[in-house]
C-alpha cells in the first residue's frame, strides 16, 4: 500500500494530512510512508529509468534520435531549469526566497529527443543566483570536466563540418562550446533567424518534458508543503517515475497512456506548431522560470561553434524545407529567448 499512497500523494497533490484522515493513519506516519517510498524509488528505480549516459555509444545514440525526430544534429539533450515552489523552510531566513518573491528550490534536467530526463540535478536554493546555479550544477561541472565520456567531435550530417556534440539551451543560459543558445538581438540576417527558429523547435523537448511533469503529477500544480529535504525526494521520485511511465505505459494498441501525442507540442507539414494539451492549464503550475544564468560574454571558440551549426543549417545538406517560410512568416529573430 506505500506505493499506493505515494502514488496518490503525487498525482493529486492532496495534502498529506488529507491522505492521513482519509485512511485513518496517523500524520507522522503518512509523512514517513512518503519519504521512505520515495527515497526507495530513487535507490531501486532510477539506477534503471533514470540513468546520465555514460558511454559514447549511449550518447550517439541519443544524438541520433535528436536529429532523426527534431532534425537537430550532434544533440546531446535540451536543458532547462525550474524553480519549483515550496512553503517557507522554518528558521532559513532568505535562503530559499527567490526573485518571483516566493520560496523555492531549483531543478535543472536535460532530456532525450522522447521527453525523457537523462540528467536532473535537484536541491539548489531559491534564492543563488541563477548564475551560481548553474555554475555549481552537476551539468556544467561535469561536462566542463569532460567526465561523461562524451564522443569526440563528428561531421555533421552529408558534410565534412566537424562539430562537437551539443547541449541546446535557451538565452538564459550562457554559450560555451558544448552549450548551444539562440543569436542575441531581433535585426539578425536569415542565417542567424533560422539557426535561432531550428535551435528553439528542439528546445521546447525539455519544455514540454516539465510541462508533462506537472501535468500528469498535480503535486507541482500547488506550493509544496514540506521540508526542502523532503522535496528534493519528492522531485526525484517523480521524475524517475515520469522515465519509468513513458517507456512502459503504452496500451495493447500500442498507444502511450502517460504521454500521448497530442499532450505535447508537435508540428504539422509546414513546421507550424500545434500546441499540447498540457499548455492549457500550464500556468497553474508552481515551476518558476530560471532567470539569466550568465553574462553575454563568450569565447570565440563558442561562437566559431554556433557559427558552423548555422552555416550548416542553411546549406543544402543541412536545410529543411519549410524553415525560411516559418522565418519569414514570424517576422524577424523567431527566437525561444
Amino acid at each position: 500500500m506505500h506505493d499506493y499512497y505515494v502514488c496518490r500523494y503525487l498525482a493529486t497533490g492532496d495534502a498529506k494530512q488529507t491522505i492521513s484522515s482519509s485512511y485513518r493513519l496517523g500524520k507522522t506516519t503518512v509523512f514517513n510512508i512518503v519519504n521512505e517510498t520515495c527515497d526507495a524509488i530513487w535507490h531501486t528505480m532510477g539506477p534503471e529509468f533514470l540513468k546520465t549516459p555514460s558511454q559514447p555509444d549511449e550518447w550517439r545514440r541519443i544524438a541520433e534520435d535528436f536529429n532523426a525526430v527534431w532534425n537537430f544534429p550532434n544533440c546531446l539533450g535540451a536543458l532547462d531549469g525550474k524553480h519549483i515552489v515550496i512553503e517557507a523552510p522554518a528558521n532559513s531566513g532568505t535562503e530559499y526566497f527567490n526573485y518571483k518573491g516566493s520560496f523555492s528550490v531549483v531543478l535543472l534536467a536535460m532530456c532525450d529527443a522522447h521527453y525523457r530526463f537523462t540528467m536532473v540535478d535537484i536541491g539548489a536554493f531559491g534564492r543563488e543566483s541563477d548564475g551560481g546555479v548553474f555554475a555549481h550544477s552537476k551539468f556544467s561541472q561535469a561536462l566542463e570536466s569532460d567526465t561523461l565520456h562524451i564522443p569526440p567531435q563528428a561531421a555533421l550530417p552529408n558534410s565534412t563540418v566537424a562539430a562537437p556534440y551539443v547541449v541546446v539551451a535557451d538565452a538564459a543560459f550562457p554559450l560555451r562550446t558544448w552549450l548551444l543558445k539562440p543569436y542575441p538581438g531581433r535585426d539578425l540576417s536569415m542565417k542567424e533567424d533560422v539557426f535561432n527558429y531550428r535551435l528553439c523547435r528542439v528546445r521546447r523537448i525539455i519544455e514540454n518534458t516539465f510541462g508533462i511533469l506537472a501535468s500528469r503529477w498535480r503535486i507541482f500544480r500547488r506550493v509544496i508543503s514540506a521540508t526542502p529535504d523532503n522535496v528534493v525526494r519528492v522531485v526525484k521520485a517523480a521524475c524517475v517515475l515520469h522515465n519509468f511511465l513513458s517507456k512502459t505505459s503504452a496500451d495493447d494498441n500500442g498507444e502511450l497512456q502517460y504521454c500521448p501525442p497530442t499532450l505535447v507540442d508537435s508540428y504539422d507539414s509546414n513546421g507550424l506548431l500545434i500546441p499540447g494539451q498540457w499548455r492549457e492549464d500550464g500556468e497553474q503550475s508552481s515551476f518558476a522560470n530560471v532567470r539569466r544564468l550568465s553574462g553575454n560574454r563568450h569565447s570565440r571558440a563558442a561562437a566559431a561553434v554556433r557559427n558552423d551549426f548555422a552555416n550548416y543549417f542553411v546549406s543544402h545538406v543541412g536545410e529543411v524545407t519549410w524553415q525560411y517560410r516559418r522565418v519569414q512568416s514570424t517576422g524577424p529573430s523567431p527566437l525561444c529567448q
